[in-house]
């Protein structure tokens, strides 16, 4: 008799599809959890930083180094998490980070019969940007009033 396979454990996940009244209407939760991830981020990278630059030091750690080093290492630990837990906490309404630093994220709607994409950007005042089509290349953004004009249907899930 031979050993069954172990089947992958994955789950489906179904995207829910957000429609235009609905991003207008989450826009400030999404500046301030954008804003949140882009913050944890650059303390991620900053401790980094700091990290390689303690590594960097010549001779043997001293007593205060490897202190210095516990902390640093710490802090990358609880920034990581933050950074993590927001990011969660996006993903959740179904938004995708694309840029922590820059603050893009990506909301997915249904165009026509193709998956499209509305374009955040956190230091935009209106908040969303633009759009693009899911096969458009990623950094293509196409203007709000060619979608404005052409109202559709979003109650469909990828």
């Amino acid at each position: 008799m031979k050993p069954r396979r172990e089947r992958s454990k994955k789950r489906m996940r179904v995207t829910t599809l957000w429609n235009w009244s609905d991003v207008l209407k989450a826009v400030p939760y999404l500046h301030s959890i954008v804003g949140s991830l882009r913050e944890h981020w650059l303390d991620v990278l900053n401790v980094k930083n700091k990290i390689a630059k303690a590594a960097a030091q010549p001779g043997l750690p001293k007593r205060q180094q490897l202190i210095e080093e516990k902390v640093h290492n710490d802090d990358h630990h609880a920034a990581q998490t933050k950074f993590e837990d927001a990011l969660d906490e996006l993903n959740q309404i179904d938004v995708f980070l694309l840029d922590p630093v820059r603050g893009l994220a990506m909301i997915p709607f249904r165009r026509e019969d193709d998956l499209a994409w509305y374009v955040f950007d956190h230091f935009a005042s209106r908040g969303v940007i633009g759009w693009r089509l899911h096969n458009d290349p990623i950094e293509k953004c196409r203007p709000l009033d060619l979608i404005q004009a052409a109202p559709v249907e979003n109650t469909a899930s990828a």
